[in-house]
């Protein structure tokens, strides 16, 4: 930080010609946020939160926990709506034709 000269920035704050205190400056307190990968699937996020989308519009959420979308196949993007968990064409059928095990 700067010294303590007329109108200066100081580890205090702002102080005038006399010394004075004349605005206290102090960073707002820095929260960490728990964010859990699970793959496949959201991107987990402890909220509040505020999301920025690609073309810079933003969304918020309000709720304790978010799950974000990471699949893309989502209809509340960028919100998760399990849609991850539904399964690839074919790959039932897949397991039906194979014969049973003896």
């Amino acid at each position: 930080m700067a010294r303590d000269r007329t109108g200066t920035a100081s580890d205090r704050g702002i102080v005038d010609e006399t010394g004075e205190l004349v605005i206290t400056v102090s960073d707002p307190p820095v929260e960490r946020r728990r964010v859990a990968l699970q793959r496949p699937g959201p991107l987990l996020v402890e909220g509040p939160v505020e999301v920025v989308l690609e073309d810079g519009t933003t969304v918020s959420s309000d709720r304790f926990c978010v799950a974000l979308c990471t699949c893309r196949r989502s209809r509340i993007y960028p919100w998760c709506d399990t849609s991850h968990r539904r399964r690839e064409r074919g790959s039932d059928n897949h397991r039906r034709s194979q014969p049973p095990p003896d």
